[in-house]
């Protein structure tokens, strides 16, 4: 969401007439976009800001701005820890920056804006030379997850039309991009309080309905939805939509009940794997990712090894696993941070090392076989080593040229690693 922020706002810049540099030593103003999500994230983005302040101290005209959800989090006190910060916005407010920028006094813009606007015009003009790029769909969220910080940063839920964003998709379509990823906090929620059920299927189906009759368009995907509004609908979907990506990030957060409860998350294991099952027997290769928090308030051995256990009943493709931090302003934060930091490394580790056995196994299977594979753009590897990743969101590496990134193409597997799989085209 972040990175879709991000090029809105260099867009918005660029028509207003700045250009961007690769360089920020030589640039007349360096905005960083923020996450609050966790605390490390703030702790970098603190850091970062102090070092853009020595380019002030050289350049009296140098401006520095802090964007995002820190920015709705900390507001004002963000110019306390760095008076060389310049101006302070909002996740809700990020349409309103080129304004901001014609003043040289300090500014302060948090809180509510306007959602629809800051999507006018569809800002794409950044992914020129592209196949893929992100839709926001939707921008904050309702539920009160008891360590989430969004519904403070982000506000409540707010939905763009349904043939809003088909125009945008439709017009990234006409200007080369292959695959869409829709973005929202709770995506699968899309249009759940405001828009009606048709023909036995919510807001969020009718859009992916849509978008798969779009022309152009080859692959959609959607992130991150709830494990709550996981519906059968959603899941006939993938079984359903041709261009709809055999592949689902799906948040478990805890495979212990009871944390599951502290944590406010509306569902039990026992759905979790419900879930699973169903996406499996649908689309038996879907990829299935998730996110995990270890160490949060009172848990237990037994909390984690529930954990563990579903984990490696799952055996998910792949896994983020966080340490849990207190945020300050949710529920979560006002119980003692009670699991110790070492506690919580031990956990963590544990979790990542059973993913990666899992991943490791994975992709074994694949040697030998071949994948479709959409082009994206250089490796890090070498100048002729392409990268792209199969519908179940599998990464691909292969030798391609230049022209050949947009193109959907068959890849015999000769080799892999835990993170990714190397081939070559047939």
């Amino acid at each position: 969401m972040n990175e879709r922020d991000s090029e809105i706002i260099a867009a918005q810049l660029m028509h207003d007439g700045h250009t961007i540099v690769s360089d920020e030593s030589v640039a007349d103003v360096v905005i960083l976009n923020t996450c609050s999500v966790r605390e490390q994230a703030e702790i970098k983005a603190i850091g970062k800001s102090g070092y853009l302040s020595r380019i002030k101290r050289r350049n009296p005209n140098f401006r520095v701005g802090i964007v995002g959800c820190m920015a709705e989090n900390l507001g004002a006190q963000l110019f306390e820890l760095n008076p060389a910060i310049d101006f302070v916005v909002g996740p809700q407010r990020i349409h309103e920056i080129t304004g901001i920028l014609h003043s040289r006094e300090k500014n302060l813009l948090i809180g509510e804006g306007n959602f629809a606007y800051i999507h006018r015009d569809f800002d794409h003009n950044l992914c020129q030379g592209k196949c893929t790029a992100f839709v926001s769909i939707m921008q904050g969220c309702c539920m009160r997850c008891s360590y989430c910080i969004v519904p403070k940063t982000r506000g409540a839920e707010r939905y763009r039309e349904i043939n809003d964003i088909v125009d945008e998709v439709h017009f990234l379509a006409e200007n080369g991009i292959k695959e869409v990823t829709l973005l929202g906090q709770i995506v699968n929620n899309f249009g759940s309080r405001v828009m009606p059920i048709v023909n036995k299927k919510r807001p969020f189906i009718q859009l992916l309905e849509k978008l798969n009759d779009i022309d152009g368009i080859e692959r959609i995907r959607y992130m991150s939805p709830h494990p709550s509004f996981f519906t059968d609908d959603l899941i006939d979907a993938h079984r359903a939509l041709k261009k709809l990506c055999r592949a689902v990030h799906l948040p478990i957060q805890s495979g212990s009940d009871r944390i599951l409860r502290e944590m406010r998350r509306p569902y039990t294991r026992e759905k979790i794997v419900q879930i699973i099952e169903k996406l499996r027997s649908a689309v038996p290769d879907i990829g299935i990712s998730t996110d995990i928090i270890v160490g949060y308030p009172t848990e237990t051995e037994e909390d984690f090894l529930n954990t563990v256990s579903l984990v490696k009943d799952m055996r998910f493709n792949m896994a983020f696993v966080f340490k849990y931090s207190p945020r300050p302003g949710t529920k979560s934060a006002e119980l003692p941070d009670d699991v110790s930091e070492q506690e919580k490394c031990r956990r963590n580790k544990i979790l990542l090392d059973i993913t990666e056995d899992v991943s490791l196994a994975y992709n074994k299977n694949f040697k030998g076989t071949v994948v479709e594979v959409l082009i994206e753009g250089h490796a890090k590897r070498g100048d002729d080593v392409m990268f792209g990743y199969t519908s179940n969101h599998y990464k691909v590496l292969f030798n391609a040229n230049e022209e050949d990134i947009g193109r959907i193409v068959n890849v015999k597997i000769n080799d892999y690693t835990t993170t990714v799989l190397i081939g070559e085209i047939v």
